[in-house]
């Protein structure tokens, strides 16, 4: 079995997130507890009223006192009914709250881990662990902890009752309790928990793989290969199948071994009691109560064996929400040190790549690379693809920590400012960047421009528009800046996109402007259009410029090849 967090370390850390509504989960096991003790008090008081009409023909005045005996019956019933609203309503309060918890927490964590953790993260996946696993965890919530401690309390309550009746009637409902409730789920919980990871990781990663086939639905279409990614989802789906089937192996195990354990059991203390009648022991009347009460009062500790069913899947979502939340960014966060005010030294530099080295994994892609960057110049980096070019500037970001040697910004009072002693919002303050995918949301194009800059006013938006180019496109929409685009930009061609980010960037501002590939999707006429805005942009601005192509590399003062 593969190396897995503890289900009941899992567990722990879950029911630790219920502090804050303690009182409330208090509440509901209460109303809970009360709640199947009336269901199974109906049961007995109902086994004791045949006694008593049993009994009342050899004593009439018996008869006089059935009609409020049975009313007592109906107000148990309806108490019932209120208690279980009320434990549900505690038990959905509490897990729908805790669920908005773990959702901020969540998305707290990303923020953390932005960007760089999450560049290597399939998306899919992401999206199946803070959608899915986290309402998945809406059962253990809402239908774990309550029950587990209401099958314990309501366990021992009747196990004394019905010792009460005959002792040895009360040690085998607690044997019963402790096998039904106890070591089947336990040991099904421990079988299927490997199956229900595995379940949930494969699911994960089908998600990964559909939605990566939506984004490239056209070129598939092109390139004829819809059978091909129908096979590939098939076989996914196949496999996913396989575990599921497992997992419904592991459910009817789990739900005959609980049947024949009732029926066992049930039988047995009918056996006790029948021959402890036999012998004097007992009456009739604690062989009826004994039996029926052992008989009705399954029900909690039913609901915890088929708990075990989906607590494999609910724990494996568990195990990987946590693990989100324990993830350390690789680069954190600068609150406590250098508010940047960018200069240039005394060789006119604004920042410096000191014989820096970084590797993905094992696949080094820069290495020992020493680069000047002139204030108010124009930097081009030029070469192939994969060679480390747009790794470059998430380090100039500080996204990524190098593995060897140092970058440094000059700062007007500290001078020469190693990237990591400077504050992150400072930072991100003096930098623009633009990659090569622009992240286009669902609203306005004024407001898809306004992200770099929440407050602008629709004069300086359309001013950074027209700097990029994409002014003139925008007006001839019939809302023009009010025009709303599609998800991800889809009613936009790629062209248009890349222009908008590049105007999020003139909008922003900065000292330094960091471009990836900003015109790989343009003509040449909107692309000398954009360069010459860069030129004038560059006048009181740092630019760092990375491009394959060497056209755009004719608007750089200077360049490197890579």
């Amino acid at each position: 079995m593969k190396n897995q967090t503890s289900g009941l370390k899992i567990m722990a850390r879950l029911i630790g997130l219920v502090k804050p509504l303690i009182f409330i989960m208090i509440l509901g096991i209460l109303l809970g507890s009360l709640g199947h003790l009336c269901a199974i008090f109906v049961t007995v008081l109902g086994a004791e009223g045949i006694v008593m009409v049993i009994n009342s023909l050899e004593n009439p005045v018996l008869v006089r006192t059935l009609p409020k005996f049975f009313q007592l019956i109906v107000v148990v019933a309806i108490l019932r009914g209120l208690l279980h609203y009320g434990e549900q309503y505690c038990n959905h309060y509490i897990a729908f709250r805790i669920l908005a918890i773990i959702r901020h927490k969540v998305f707290d964590k990303l923020r953390v881990l932005c960007p760089a953790k999450l560049e290597t993260k399939e998306k899919g996946n992401l999206i199946t662990m803070i959608t899915t696993d986290i309402e998945l965890l809406e059962v253990f919530f809402a239908h774990t902890i309550s029950p587990i401690a209401i099958a314990i309390i309501v366990s021992l309550f009747m196990s004394g009752f019905l010792w009460l009746q005959y002792p040895v009637a009360g040690i085998i409902a607690a044997i019963a309790y402790l096998t039904v409730g106890g070591m089947i789920p336990v040991s099904n919980e421990m079988s299927s928990a490997e199956a229900g990871l595995k379940f949930r990781n494969k699911f994960g990663k089908m998600n990964s793989f559909i939605l990566g086939a939506l984004y490239g639905i056209d070129d598939t279409i092109q390139f004829k290969n819809g059978h091909k990614q129908l096979n590939r989802l098939n076989a996914k789906s196949d496999n996913l199948a396989e575990i599921k089937s497992d997992l419904v192996d592991y459910e009817k195990n789990q739900k005959l071994l609980t049947n024949l354990s009732i029926q066992a059991f049930s039988l047995i203390i009918l056996v006790v009691m029948v021959v402890a009648y036999n012998k004097g022991r007992v009456s009739f009347e604690q062989v009826m109560i004994a039996v029926v009460g052992m008989m009705s009062s399954f029900g909690p500790v039913v609901a915890l064996a088929s708990l075990s069913n989906n607590l494999n899947q609910t724990l494996a979502s568990g195990e990987r929400v946590l693990a989100l939340l324990d993830e350390k960014p690789l680069v954190e966060e600068e609150t406590d040190g250098v508010d940047l005010e960018m200069v240039a030294n005394s060789k006119g530099n604004i920042a410096t790549v000191n014989n820096v080295s970084f590797a993905y994994e094992d696949m080094e892609v820069i290495k020992d690379r020493t680069i000047d960057i002139p204030k108010g110049h124009i930097l081009g980096i030029h070469g192939p693809s994969g060679c480390g070019k747009s790794t470059l500037l998430r380090l100039l970001m500080g996204f990524w920590k190098p593995d060897k040697g140092q970058i440094y910004y000059y700062d007007k009072t500290e001078g020469p400012t190693q990237i990591g002693d400077v504050n992150t919002a400072s930072l991100r303050k003096n930098q623009s960047f633009v990659t090569q995918e622009t992240w286009i949301s669902q609203d306005t194009i004024a407001k898809n421009i306004a992200v770099a800059k929440p407050d602008a006013t629709i004069e300086e938006i359309m001013e950074a528009a027209k700097k990029a180019s994409v002014h003139d496109f925008i007006m001839s929409l019939p809302e023009g800046y009010d025009t709303k685009v599609g998800e991800l930009g889809s009613t936009l061609s790629g062209g248009e996109k890349q222009r908008i980010g590049i105007a999020r960037a003139f909008l922003h501002g900065g000292n330094m402007l960091l471009l990836d590939e900003p015109t790989s999707s343009l003509d040449s006429l909107n692309e000398g259009i954009i360069l010459k805005s860069l030129k004038e942009e560059a006048k009181d601005k740092t630019v760092v410029l990375i491009s394959h192509r060497k056209s755009t590399m004719g608007v750089a003062d200077s360049v490197i090849d890579f």
